[in-house]
């Protein structure tokens, strides 16, 4: 029986791998920058996280999570996101308690039960992060622009920002009696996932991708705000401005995470098709309290890194998938095979990339090795050169060949 991948997963095989660190990369060098630190939480989490974290009234929680019951007959989850589980992280071990921002990244797998398509897969990844313990607008415009910068420094073209505020649970209530008179009276013309939320949370119908043509005269949240959200997204977009982070108001973004309270924002690109969402978030000053802990504010962003790479190669955007070998070792005989073996490991050792053949091919086989793994400089060792302490390094750009002490060859590499 052959086996083959589960429906939805990929596998990533070296030459494209490459592509993912050097992604991943960015996003850890940005987070540097920005001053943000990496956490892992565990990759499954008690399902009543995400219930009350996520929102019931979620695609994520109603259709597409991962849920098993252990051993122990508890009900467990594949995380389906990463701010949930961040959160309960940031309760369950007190960094409450510390005077400053607390302000985290991650990047890893998550797991949604979804027809697979480009860009999209059950087992997917995302680079997101979570800043803790501010209300400052220039948090939100500060989160907003790392993703952003994210995006640019890749080299993503046609990249841009779309924001709304989703006010605070008074601006919400009010504003969600203003929505139901726009919505019932087309209640029967609705999907039937639209129809179930019209109720429970009828904001949750403007995110319907199926219906989205008939919300094109909904009432606008942004007209029901109060004046603490309105003098709030104001200042958010006054530093957005300063930053020329390119942003456009978009009144019916209300994000597929119940969470949210003022900002929310998702970030667009040119090169996936219609859904060109890369990626999103917002913040959510009431879940810290939710799940459990004191009630702190937070802000956060995820990135879908299938996305990313989709785009780059949709874009034609040119990216590392290989890094060229530092020396390739050839020996010449059995006293030579001994002493290549000593002085890989010690190249090694040294901080160089290096290799050697274990099939017992020709030297011309082994020429065409270090060729295939664009290593810059062979290596080749005799009996005869041995016996006089010496090695023939050869440079695989330009064909010059010299010989060098054995005892300096890493030495005389570390000048090249």
């Amino acid at each position: 029986m052959a086996f083959q991948k589960p429906t939805g997963t990929q596998d990533l095989l070296p030459g494209t791998v490459e592509k993912w660190q050097f992604v991943e990369e960015k996003a850890r060098d940005l987070c540097r920058r920005f001053n943000y630190r990496e956490i892992r939480t565990p990759i499954f989490e008690q399902t009543a996280l995400f219930e009350r974290g996520v929102g019931e009234t979620t695609d994520i929680v109603e259709k597409e999570m991962y849920t098993f019951e252990d051993k122990g007959g508890r009900s467990m989850t594949l995380r389906p996101e990463g701010t949930a589980g961040v959160v309960r992280s940031y309760v369950e071990n007190k960094l409450y308690g510390e005077p400053d921002i607390t302000k985290l990244y991650y990047i890893g797998p998550m797991f949604r039960y979804e027809r697979p398509q480009a860009g999209r897969q059950r087992q997917f990844h995302q680079f997101g992060i979570e800043a803790f313990g501010g209300v400052d607008p220039a948090l939100d415009a500060e989160v907003i622009s790392l993703g952003y910068q994210f995006c640019i420094e890749l080299g993503l073209k046609g990249v841009k920002v779309e924001i709304n505020s989703v006010g605070n649970p008074a601006v919400r209530a009010a504003y969600r009696e203003k929505l139901l008179e726009f919505l019932l009276p087309m209640k029967d013309s609705l999907c039937k996932d639209c129809q179930s939320r019209i109720h429970r949370n009828p904001m949750r119908v403007l995110d319907c991708k199926i219906d989205q043509e008939k919300f094109v005269n909904a009432p606008s949240i942004l007209d029901s705000l109060d004046e603490e959200c309105s003098t709030h997204f104001e200042q958010v977009k006054a530093y957005l401005t300063e930053m020329d982070v390119d942003f456009t108001v978009n009144h019916r973004l209300v994000r597929g995470l119940d969470y949210y309270t003022h900002t929310a924002f998702e970030y667009k690109a040119q090169g996936i098709g219609a859904i060109d969402t890369v990626g999103g978030g917002g913040r959510y000053n009431g879940l810290v309290a939710e799940v459990g802990g004191p009630d702190q504010p937070g802000i956060g962003l995820g990135i879908g890194l299938e996305r990313i790479q989709l785009i780059l190669e949709n874009q034609e955007i040119e990216v590392p998938s290989f890094k060229p070998l530092d020396v390739y070792l050839i020996a010449l005989g059995e006293s030579a095979e001994q002493e290549i073996t000593k002085q890989l490991f010690r190249l090694r050792q040294a901080g160089f990339s290096a290799e050697r053949d274990y099939l017992g091919r020709k030297m011309k086989a082994q020429m065409k090795s270090a060729d295939r793994m664009q290593a810059r400089y062979t290596a080749i060792l005799g009996d005869d050169e041995l016996s006089r302490g010496e090695i023939a390094l050869k440079s695989m750009e330009n064909g010059e060949q010299r010989t060098v002490k054995l005892l300096e060859l890493v030495n005389v590499l570390s000048k090249e």
